[in-house]
């Protein structure tokens, strides 16, 4: 989760006073509530509005480039606490950490334009007359007369539909000069009575980064009766044509005293004005409802590919509202030619594939990436081709992408398990070797200075000595985040990436490049501290540096060497046996976990012990639920043979989740969060990021059916089922798959492919499935456990 400025902290006691409404946890099949109805009529769009969940409960339809949403004044757009709307603007990003998009709020206004502020012109409004779905979103404005405003979307407009007071002075204001992020310049054009195109450039996301370009044009159902510009506080009436650096706008009049409804629908483009006008006749003919059926049947297409049974109405609503923002990212980023801007800045053509921006990989390649790997296969498979086109056109892989710029905030080499786990899950045939070339060069190199790209920015003394070292104080030499800042942490992600870059390697016959990958995938062992059991940061000359107490420890992103420890997915034997081994490592998860008082209360745990603020990531020893380098330490018991324990973990942790605004756990980062949420609810996680492994935990519905595209899973469907599965019924007993027993506790995706049904059986008490010297997920990375997974991609 990037940073956030300190002045947007929220404090513990605002977290702990979230109100709760149900637990997440599973109730008995005698209390479930059959299935039936739309999907869509489960999801809550404003889960995760308060408490900075930071989402939007806006109108857009899965993966669209158009995000039409209000946004209130908080920094990455809609704030719940907040009681003015400033305008709907079409870019958002769900859950991200800092303040992006936003650009063009456009809000509807009577009388005369005394301001051009947005902050003084926005609209006051009330909970209690406003509603969201996915596809549409509608609100009473209680400024201005009263105004009814509703939004729905395509892949890439955004309509509005605006119901006025009679007035002759009903405005429609689109601001180009104010963003979620920095404004560097804007145009605005008045084509004709019915027409106004933009070009809006800004910069910035947590840091400063280089600028992109969004192209606009907003079309009216009628033509308004008169029409002008403002730059700063001069409004000009009868403006056509204006470009400024500052706060900036344009604005439509209409008379409604007869017919009081104005629809309008907005187009974009990263390429050009030319592409913005050919979205908008390709996808902006229909009518404003058509339009909202049509978003309303995407998404219960989309719903429809998982059917969840049991459970009690909280936890569906909980559950479909977290698939339905699993769905939100990546975005489009072509127009509906195919063309697309590159990280070159230039314009290319997407052939065969639809292109995708917008990269939160840091985030993404440990739970979002699999989940769509699963059920939106064909899209995940133009996702990553999309990533490889970055690399061709611009020179690198990314790390943080958004839009047409690389941002490098967060740290690692992310986009390799990203990758590898395309690759596993058979989503790159025909494109392997390019793959291959592409990851080798991330992993051998560093950018050049001419670079905007960072990559493995410790490159070098990680190659030379095994340890990305904590730097502090360095000068960044490109915008972002630095792995010389987060130099313990970088190591693990480095050698973890290392770990799934020497397994592909090997399927695709490098077998010298393997081995050596499969060397550095063990270097999490040299920031392996003996003197304190913990992994520790190194400084430039190899020595040991921070405190030694590792939960106040240094050069961790965003975490704690508590937190971290866990973070060996690749050989989580091997790192158990330097803490003491299994029973040890046990103790220390118990620890960890807090898991004594787990048992005795898991949700007052939960959210008192584990969680200190949205974004409190140091000075700790406890697991952070909230965060990702976190997200599969619960599954580390599958490892200690105490399988049962990953459950009690897991749905104390899914208690976090509530069918509330304040219900999300810490920022969903493009559907991170949510996506650990689906995983961990049906009871297959990915807990080896990169591979093809999925970790089992007790589901907590009776009954899901997966429905899977045949062109990547012939068997077209799995089903995982638990009868009985409840709070108090919760351990594993046996499971059969397919009919047979299944003593493992993790599966292959040649399971799922070939597979029909995972069965669990579950009672009150632990049982001694699972706990077996060969149960757990093997290591990956290494000659043996090449040999032990071969065959298991498709």
């Amino acid at each position: 989760m990037p940073w956030l400025s300190r002045t947007r902290l929220r404090t513990a006691g605002a977290v702990l006073a979230a109100v709760l409404i149900g637990s997440a946890l599973a109730v008995p099949a005698a209390q479930a509530e059959p299935p039936g109805g739309p999907l869509t009529d489960l999801v809550n769009p404003f889960i995760g509005s308060q408490k900075d969940g930071n989402t939007y409960p806006g109108a857009a339809v899965p993966f669209g480039m158009v995000q039409l949403s209000p946004d209130t004044g908080h920094t990455t757009g809609y704030g719940y606490d907040d009681d003015h709307i400033r305008g709907f603007s079409s870019v958002h990003i769900s859950g991200v950490g800092c303040g992006l998009g936003g650009d063009l709020p456009v809000l509807p206004t009577t009388g005369d334009i005394a301001e051009t502020d947005y902050a003084k012109y926005a609209a006051g409004y009330r909970h209690d007359d406003e509603s969201a779905r996915p596809g549409y979103y509608r609100v009473g404005l209680t400024s201005y007369g009263g105004i009814t405003a509703e939004l729905t979307a395509t892949a890439r407009t955004g309509k509005q539909r605006y119901t006025f007071p009679a007035t002759d002075k009903a405005n429609v204001l689109l601001n180009t000069g104010q963003s979620l992020h920095k404004t560097v310049s804007t145009r605005v054009e008045v084509l004709d009575s019915r027409t106004i195109r933009t070009a809006i450039t800004g910069r910035g996301f947590c840091q400063d980064t280089k600028p992109y370009t969004v192209y606009t044009i907003t079309r009216f159902d009628r033509p308004f009766t008169s029409y002008g510009t403002w730059d700063g506080d001069k409004v000009t009436a009868g403006s056509k044509k204006s470009t400024a650096t500052g706060r900036h706008g344009a604005y439509a009049r209409f008379d409604t005293r007869t017919d009081r409804t104005v629809e309008a629908t907005t187009a974009l483009s990263y390429v050009d004005a030319a592409g913005a006008a050919r979205n908008l006749r390709a996808e902006g003919g229909s009518s404003f409802d058509r339009t909202k059926a049509a978003a309303d049947s995407a998404w219960e297409r989309r719903l429809g590919l998982v059917k969840a049974r049991g459970g009690d109405r909280t936890l569906r609503r909980t559950f479909y509202s977290s698939l339905y923002r699993s769905f939100l990212a990546p975005n489009i980023g072509s127009d509906v030619d195919g063309r697309y801007t590159g990280w070159d800045q230039r314009t290319h053509r997407a052939k065969g594939f639809t292109y995708y921006q917008n990269w939160s990989l840091w985030d993404t390649y440990r739970t979002q990436a699999q989940l769509l790997a699963l059920l939106a296969p064909g899209e995940s498979r133009d996702m990553a081709l999309s990533v490889l086109r970055i690399a061709k056109e611009s020179g690198w892989l990314p790390k943080w992408g958004y839009g047409t710029v690389e941002t490098n905030i967060m740290t690692g080499d992310p986009v390799t398990p990203f990758l590898t786990n395309a690759y596993q899950q058979g989503l790159l045939r025909g494109h392997e070797e390019e793959a291959y070339a592409a990851l080798k060069k991330n992993a051998d190199g560093v950018p050049p200075a001419d670079s905007p790209a960072v990559g493995r920015e410790a490159n070098a003394p990680y190659l030379k000595d095994g340890f990305a070292p904590y730097v502090k104080g360095r000068p960044h030499t490109k915008p972002g985040d630095s792995d010389f800042d987060h130099g313990a942490s970088a190591t693990l992600e480095y050698a973890l990436s290392d770990a799934m870059l020497a397994q592909m390697a090997r399927d695709l016959g490098h077998g010298k490049d393997a081995d050596r990958y499969a060397a550095r995938a063990r270097n999490y062992r040299k920031i392996f501290d003996g003197s304190t059991g913990f992994f520790r940061a190194r400084d430039a000359q190899g020595a040991f540096t921070g405190p030694a107490d590792p939960a106040k420890s240094e050069g961790f992103h965003e975490g704690t060497s508590w937190q971290y420890q866990w973070l060996v997915p690749q050989d989580l034997p091997g790192m158990l046996r330097l803490i003491g081994g299994r029973d040890k490592a046990d103790e220390r998860l118990d620890a960890f976990f807090a898991y004594q008082k787990l048992l005795k209360d898991p949700e007052k745990t939960a959210r008192e012990v584990w969680v200190n603020g949205p974004y409190d990531y140091y000075n700790a020893d406890k697991y952070n639920p909230q965060n990702e380098p976190d997200l599969i330490a619960p599954y580390t018991y599958l490892s200690t043979g105490r399988p049962w324990k990953t459950t009690d973990v897991v749905h104390a942790a899914l208690t976090l989740f509530t069918d509330a605004p304040s219900g999300m756990t810490g920022n969903d980062d493009l559907g991170t969060m949510s996506a650990w949420m689906v995983l961990s609810s049906i009871g297959v996680f990915p807990v080896q990021p990169g591979t093809d492994s999925w970790g089992l935990s007790t589901p907590v519905f009776d009954r899901v059916d997966l429905t899977l595209d045949r062109r990547y899973y012939p068997s077209g469907h799995f089903t995982v089922t638990a009868p009985g599965t409840s709070a108090t019924d919760r351990y594993v007993q046996s499971v059969r798959l397919d009919g047979a027993g299944h003593d493992r506790t993790y599966l292959t995706t040649e399971d799922l492919r070939s597979g029909g049904e995972l069965a669990f059986t579950v009672g009150p008490k632990p049982s001694g499935w699972g706990t077996g010297d060969q149960a757990a997920p093997p290591p990956v990375g290494t000659a043996s456990a090449a040999q032990q997974q071969s065959g298991r991609k498709g």
